[in-house]
């Protein structure tokens, strides 16, 4: 028999619109050049440029990214001058992206247990 009380109380009582946002950023992370361009501004603000040259992307495919990413609350943008420069939008998203490198990284995480 399944039992609710152990499930996490946000589970309980999140609403679908927040369910679906939360959706939509694991969308938004689960494409491969949108997560590398989040690895490039996990800890530290860099231009578009930067990302593009570090990636091998073209600057307005990376820029494309960005918006997607920006409009999710994932980065957020820092004006300096006449350059935009991005970072990681808060240590929520800073601490998901590396929990997540470092469960990928566990020697033996494979085999479906729980």
């Amino acid at each position: 028999m399944f039992m609710l009380a152990h499930i996490d109380p946000f589970t309980q009582s999140a609403s679908d619109e927040e369910i679906s946002r939360l959706a939509e950023m694991f969308r938004l992370m689960g494409d491969s050049s949108r997560l590398r361009i989040i690895l490039c501004c996990l800890h530290q603000p860099i231009s578009v440029s930067d990302i593009a040259e570090l990636l091998g992307l073209s600057q307005s495919l990376v820029s494309n990214h960005l918006r997607l990413l920006r409009g999710a609350r994932i980065v957020r943008a820092e004006r300096r001058g006449k350059q935009v420069f991005y970072v990681a939008a808060d240590a929520h998203i800073q601490c998901v992206i590396e929990d997540m490198v470092a469960h990928v990284g566990e020697p033996g995480s494979t085999g479906g247990q729980h």
